[in-house]
């Protein structure tokens, strides 16, 4: 494992099944993180949009869903404008605990997307990851 992996581990008091809903269909997934056009699907491109002040709306993230098994694993290929279409890698793996959810995301591949700018890179998305959950905790609830 790179050193320049992210890896951050959430609990959920929430069923795996409501985690997942909450990672994967585009009305939840946009309230704690930005919304999709559509539900995520194994093997289809998504993009995440962004919607300001002004009302217009841009991709802020997009990718590639490569895998999904419902309940329990997703991995995307992800990137943000900053890293110019260079692809990191967020893998998503959820397991049922006590009466509720540990969700762990590990993001890797930054150091190799953003090159000299990597550990700029790195504090941002550790911020904004810490932030997401943040939302997504409150939207759970």
């Amino acid at each position: 494992m790179s050193k320049s992996t992210i890896n951050k581990t959430v609990f959920f008091n929430a069923t795996r099944e409501t985690v997942w809903a909450y990672l994967t269909e585009k009305d939840k997934l946009g309230m704690w993180f930005h919304p999709p056009k559509k539900n995520l699907t194994e093997g289809e491109a998504y993009e995440l949009m962004r919607t300001y002040d002004d009302g217009q709306k841009k991709k802020v993230c997009w990718g590639t869903v490569l895998e999904m098994n419902p309940h329990e694993k997703m991995v995307w290929t992800f990137t943000v404008s900053p890293l110019n279409g260079s692809l990191t890698t967020v893998t998503w793996t959820l397991e049922e605990v006590l009466c509720g959810t540990r969700l762990t995301l590990k993001h890797e591949g930054i150091e190799a997307a953003a090159g000299e700018a990597a550990m700029g890179m790195l504090t941002a998305l550790d911020a904004g990851w810490d932030e997401h959950f943040d939302n997504w905790r409150k939207a759970i609830a």
